[in-house]
């Protein structure tokens, strides 16, 4: 299991440029007008997780397969879009295909870069995006409410349940807040996310600032990072301009290059890190002296589930899980050593996968 991150914002706000650095290829192209990008471009990049390198080397692993993240670089909006102005419907449809939102602000001043609005308010160009996210799950709603309300007038139960949903979403909607604010009970949960609204993605608003300001942001940031708080959502401040650079150089040059800047990791690893967290996402190991591989996995995710992410017949079947504790096979020096020392366990059906843990599943074909 990967995730899909749609990357979204103004017009010239550094979005493919971003996504330039994060893919380490110039697909996107980057130029300094509006619409530049009309196509979503579509990157997939290996998660960096220093654990997967130990554990390899550990186990003499052949192979180094890492987990996999996907880019989708969206077409800047602009007011109206939920009308159609731009590339207004082409955008929100991409939107609706990702699992979270990286909603690019421009937090710099440069002249020579034009601003859509003239001048530089990151406060304002996220509220646009927002209201535009808005305003278009108020028309999708009133067209799904027509359509169940016919089903609802038949007696479906499903359906009732949907106008429920949809009501509750209005509610809040047409109170300026986004659908991710409506509180929905478990048994409703499948139901919710069947209604694909917009507003109920989470966002990583991400600060796009000058060189000076890569490792510790500015005015600009710090508005951004208090709004993000106040959201309930997450932000991180990142140098498309940088990291761009950084993209083109061999790993021990941007190594120093990062240390010259202030730097202590690449924005790439911020950001993917933020995602996660953002998703509540976490990674499980299989090793062995053919490979090693990384497994995303939702937090919460039961062994059997997590064995369904790697084949359907490995959830169907699942017999027990051969577990260790990451620190554990890296201390003790592998699956030998722990399996003597009493640390590797053996996990039924119930068992909760840990961020980190090491295993190998016992099936029925």
């Amino acid at each position: 299991m990967g995730f899909r991150m749609g990357i979204v914002g103004l017009p010239n706000v550094g979005k493919s440029t971003l996504f330039n650095a994060l893919t380490k290829t110039a697909s996107a192209q980057a130029a300094n007008f509006p619409f530049c990008t009309i196509e979503p471009n579509v990157g997939e990049v290996n998660v960096p997780d220093t654990r997967l390198d130990k554990l390899a080397a550990i186990a003499n692993s052949a192979n180094i397969i890492p987990a996999r993240m996907t880019f989708v670089d969206i077409a800047g909006l602009v007011k109206g879009a939920s009308q159609g102005e731009g590339l207004g419907n082409q955008f929100l449809a991409n939107i609706r295909e990702t699992d979270a939102i990286a909603h690019v602000v421009r937090c710099f001043e440069d002249d020579d870069v034009v601003h859509v609005a003239d001048f530089v308010d990151p406060l304002a160009d996220a509220d646009t995006i927002d209201t535009e996210l808005m305003l278009a799950d108020m028309e999708s709603v009133e067209k799904r409410l027509q359509n169940v309300l016919r089903k609802v007038r038949g007696g479906d139960k499903e359906a009732a349940q949907q106008e429920r949903l949809l009501r509750a979403a209005m509610e809040a909607l047409e109170q300026g807040r986004p659908a991710r604010t409506v509180k929905v009970d478990e048994e409703d949960e499948k139901q919710w996310k069947m209604l694909q609204l917009l507003t109920t993605k989470p966002i990583l608003y991400v600060c796009n600032v000058g060189e000076a300001d890569a490792a510790n942001g500015n005015t600009h940031s710090a508005a951004v990072a208090k709004m993000a708080a106040e959201q309930g959502n997450s932000h991180v401040i990142i140098s498309a301009q940088i990291e761009e650079e950084i993209s083109q150089l061999e790993d021990d040059e941007a190594e120093m290059f990062l240390t010259e800047m202030g730097l202590e990791e690449a924005g790439l690893d911020r950001l993917i890190r933020a995602g996660y967290e953002l998703l509540a996402l976490e990674t499980y190991f299989t090793v062995g002296p053919k490979e090693a591989r990384a497994w995303t996995i939702k937090n919460g995710t039961s062994a059997p589930q997590a064995a369904g992410v790697i084949h359907g017949d490995f959830e169907r079947g699942f017999i027990r899980a051969e577990t260790i504790a990451y620190r554990d096979f890296v201390e003790l020096g592998g699956e030998a050593p722990a399996k003597e020392a009493g640390k590797m366990r053996s996990e039924g059906k119930t068992y909760i996968v840990q961020d980190g843990d090491v295993m190998h599943f016992l099936f029925n074909t």
